[in-house]
C-alpha cells in the first residue's frame, strides 16, 4: 500500500494530539469519501465500507434484499504485523493495515432462546430493585451466541441472578478471560466471562468493560467459586483488579514482575540469542524494512 493510501486513511474526527490509534479508528467509523486500500478504480472503496469488509468474520449475514447494513462498533485500525510503533518495522509487513471491528448491540428479536432468557433476567433483577437498563448495556447476538455487557458494579449481580432462577440456571462458571483494546477510549479493558446452564443445555457470556485508569471489577468467587484461579490469571496478564478477590495475586508471573504481559502496550521485549558466533537481537531491534 502507498504512503498516498494509508495518509487518505487519516482522519481529523480525533483530537490533534490524540494517538495514531485513534485517529485511524476515527477515520475508519465516520462516513466519509476516503479511500482506503487499493480499490480499483471504478469501484471505490470508503473508509466506512472497509471497517465493514474487515469486520464481516465477527457479524451474521444481513437477510432480504435492501436491508439494513450490520452496526460496527470500530475499535482500533491496526498497521504493521506487531504494532510496533517506537523502532522500525521489523516484519516488513509495515503496509499491512487492518481495521478491528465488532459487532455492535443486536435488535429484538434475539432468536432462539435468547429472547426468553434476556426477559427473564429482567424480571428477575427488577424483583432486586434493579432496573435492566441500569445492569446491561447493550446484548449482542453474533454467530449464534449470546453476549450480555454488564455494568461492573451489577456484574455479581447479575452472575447470582443467572445462576440461582430455575428458569435460567446458568450454574457452572466456565471461566474468566481479558482483552486489551488500548485505542478504545475509556473502555480499554474487558474481563469475558463464559457461562453454561448444564440443566437447560445453554451457554452465555458476559463481558465487562473498565477503564485502564480504573481497572477494577468486582470478584465473581462470591457465585463462581471455580472463577477464583482464573481472576488471579486475568490480572496477572491484564492488570484487571477483582475487588473482594479472597488471594489476589499472579499466578504464571513472579510476583515482582513489572507490568501485565498479555496487554497490546506491553513492550515486544525478546532475549538475544546467539548460536554459533551469530547473535539474534530481540525481535523488536532488528532492522527496519520500510
Amino acid at each position: 500500500m502507498s504512503d498516498d493510501v494509508r495518509r487518505d486513511a487519516t482522519g481529523d474526527d480525533a483530537p490533534a494530539d490524540a494517538p495514531a490509534e485513534a485517529k485511524d479508528a476515527a477515520a475508519a467509523a465516520k462516513a466519509g469519501a476516503d479511500v482506503v486500500g487499493t480499490p480499483a478504480s471504478d469501484t471505490p472503496q470508503t473508509a466506512t465500507e472497509a471497517a465493514h469488509e474487515a469486520g464481516a468474520q465477527h457479524l451474521p449475514a444481513t437477510a432480504g434484499e435492501g436491508a439494513a447494513g450490520p452496526v460496527l462498533d470500530v475499535v482500533a485500525v491496526r498497521r504493521g504485523m506487531f504494532g510496533a510503533q517506537d523502532t522500525g518495522d521489523t516484519s516488513g509487513y509495515g503496509g499491512l493495515v487492518r481495521t478491528v471491528a465488532m459487532p455492535g448491540p443486536s435488535e429484538r428479536p434475539y432468536g432462539g432462546w435468547f429472547d426468553e432468557v434476556v426477559d427473564i433476567l429482567a424480571e428477575v433483577l427488577a424483583e432486586q430493585g434493579v432496573p435492566y437498563e441500569a445492569a446491561i448495556e447493550k446484548v449482542v447476538v453474533d454467530r449464534g451466541e449470546l453476549t450480555l455487557f454488564v455494568r461492573r458494579e451489577h456484574v455479581v449481580t447479575v452472575c447470582r441472578a443467572l445462576r440461582d432462577d430455575q428458569d435460567l440456571r446458568f450454574e457452572l462458571g466456565l471461566g474468566v478471560s481479558g482483552v486489551h483494546y488500548p485505542a478504545d477510549a475509556g473502555r480499554e479493558l474487558h474481563a469475558v466471562y463464559h457461562l453454561c446452564s448444564v440443566t437447560h443445555g445453554r451457554r452465555l457470556r458476559l463481558e465487562v468493560a473498565v477503564p485502564d485508569a480504573d481497572p477494577h471489577i468486582p470478584s465473581s468467587t462470591p457465585v463462581y467459586p471455580g472463577h477464583d484461579w482464573h481472576e488471579r490469571e486475568t490480572y496477572d496478564f491484564f492488570g484487571i483488579v477483582f475487588d473482594g478477590h479472597p488471594g489476589l495475586a499472579r499466578i504464571e508471573m513472579p510476583d515482582d514482575w513489572p507490568g501485565h504481559p498479555q496487554r497490546k502496550d506491553y513492550p515486544l521485549g525478546g532475549i538475544p540469542v546467539e548460536y554459533k558466533g551469530a547473535h539474534i537481537p530481540p525481535p523488536d531491534q532488528r532492522r527496519a524494512y520500510n
